[in-house]
């Protein structure tokens, strides 16, 4: 193999489409932008327009609110690939299952805000987990198989605690 031999596998460089340069080309004479008028110009374009009706987005009333700035982000994890883990011998069944551990065994990325125990899949360990929420199916999971979840988010405040 010499230098001048080299070069890019079959279809893996492609020429780029001279426009304008006449009409035998199939781009030529307003090179693929249709008439004249505000959307052969470029730059201009009127998205969302309808012709002067009023358009859908405008039609619409406004609902909802999401408020991102202040929720929490957490990490979602199923029993079934936690089992997986203790079986493969990832995560220390003895120990206590937190977020950190989690991270270590490869189950979560990072740790957000907390981690939230979901019920899928079944759990055969005798696991202590320390998370941020679980959802009652996976308590339930938990218990059955003889280990404890601790809820580390705070309680929230029913309205005769505020009273």
């Amino acid at each position: 193999m010499k230098l001048h031999e080299l070069a890019g596998r079959p279809g893996a460089r492609k020429m780029r489409r001279r426009k304008g340069r006449g009409i035998g080309s199939g781009k030529g004479k307003t090179a693929g932008r249709g008439g004249k008028g505000q959307t052969a110009r470029s730059g201009v374009r009127i998205k969302g327009f309808e012709g002067g009706q009023m358009p859908l987005h405008r039609r619409l009333p406004k609902r909802g609110f999401k408020n991102t700035m202040f929720a929490t982000k957490l990490n979602e994890v199923n029993l079934g690939p936690v089992q997986a883990a203790i079986d493969a011998g990832l995560l220390d069944a003895a120990g206590k299952v937190d977020a950190a551990a989690l991270v270590k065994a490869g189950l979560i990325r990072r740790i957000k805000d907390g981690v939230r125990l979901l019920g899928s899949g079944e759990i055969k360990a005798k696991v202590t987990f320390s998370v941020y929420g679980a959802s009652k199916s996976a308590v339930a999971a938990v218990e059955k198989a003889g280990g404890t979840v601790e809820i580390l988010a705070p309680k929230a405040e029913t309205s005769e605690q505020a009273a």
